[in-house]
């Protein structure tokens, strides 16, 4: 109940804001103008995009699989929605803190895979399922480096539960992070970054909704509050995934300064929004450089795209774990 009442109108307020940010940037980036009609600078284009996709007319082909064509979208929103409930969002922990957070997190999120296949299938579309068929392949592929990169980071921790590595990167500030008093793991964050790209089907690796190709992929059928739903669920797994890479290399809910120069000891609320501030907003940088990729770097093949997981993230993550390891024993014990 806690996470469906605090962590999903969270959920969708970062969603919008993302929304309006990717469009603000991406007109900087192309020399336009964005949004800026409706609302003060356009910041109410997301919310008119919103209601106008609610209301839109509902449309399921006469040939497809009612039932899974109409499951599919919400059981891909609701794996990533899952995984929000073990992210410690601020010092009160997770909405469901468990020792084996990390393990959790990374299974919930990969049944995503179904409910995207789920939709490709039942939509009787070929398109859709060719797209789907990418999608699987690519998130499965892409998931060994992302599942290498994070045990690079447990090694270090000696740790499943997320509460505890972000407590153990709290005690001098920026000095603690991961990233500082492990340096290789910069490496891991970047393997970690990229792979996570492809898991959420975002630019360069968006393939399987290539509309060169595709048309849409998958959700190429869906319209109205389903097509949202999906598109929803695209930024909420851009956001976890921010969190997650956060918590892991970048000290999570730490502010860069040392503990003791915030001085809330007398007001847990205090505490708790500061470092709630912290988290987000690192979770944000993450974010931007996230939308800047998609619209810096063009398409990759879906070759080329198997080559990079398979022959270079994959050994390269596998070296990392190799070092965080040795880094353990003879530098951190």
């Amino acid at each position: 109940m806690i996470a469906f009442f605090v962590i999903l109108p969270l959920l969708l307020t970062c969603v919008l804001v993302i929304f309006y940010f990717e469009r603000k940037i991406a007109s900087f980036i192309q020399d336009r103008l964005g949004p800026m009609q409706t609302g003060k600078f356009g910041t109410l284009q997301a919310v008119a995009d919103l209601l106008k996709l609610i209301q839109k007319e509902d449309i399921i082909p006469t040939k497809a699989d009612k039932l899974f064509f109409k499951i599919a979208p919400f059981m891909v929103f609701m794996a990533v929605f899952t995984g929000f409930s073990v992210i410690p969002f601020c010092v009160w922990g997770a909405a469901a803190g468990i020792e084996t957070g990390v393990y959790f997190l990374l299974a919930i999120v990969s049944l995503d895979v179904i409910g995207l296949l789920m939709a490709g299938w039942a939509s009787n579309n070929k398109y859709a399922l060719f797209g789907a068929m990418r999608s699987v392949a690519q998130i499965i592929s892409y998931e060994i480096p992302i599942g290498l990169s994070v045990l690079s980071v447990v090694c270090i921790s000696q740790s499943l539960d997320l509460q505890e590595i972000t407590m153990q990167q709290s005690k001098f500030g920026l000095l603690s992070w991961n990233i500082i008093k492990a340096p290789h793991l910069f490496i891991s964050w970047i393997i970690f970054f990229i792979a996570t790209l492809a898991e959420c089907n975002r630019a360069p690796f968006d393939i399987p909704e290539a509309e060169s190709e595709l048309v849409a992929g998958f959700h190429v059928e869906y319209s109205g509050f389903r097509f949202a739903i999906f598109f929803l669920a695209e930024y909420a797994m851009m956001f976890l995934v921010s969190l997650l890479g956060v918590i892991l290399f970048f000290g999570g809910w730490n502010s860069p300064l040392p503990i003791k120069v915030t001085n809330f000891e007398n007001s847990s609320l205090l505490l708790a929004l500061w470092s709630g501030f912290w988290l987000i907003f690192k979770a944000f940088i993450c974010l931007i450089i996230q939308v800047w990729i998609r619209w810096t770097f063009p398409r990759l093949r879906i070759d080329q795209l198997m080559t990079l997981g398979w022959k270079y993230l994959t050994p390269f993550a596998l070296a990392m774990v190799l070092i965080s390891c040795v880094w353990k024993i003879f530098v951190l014990s």
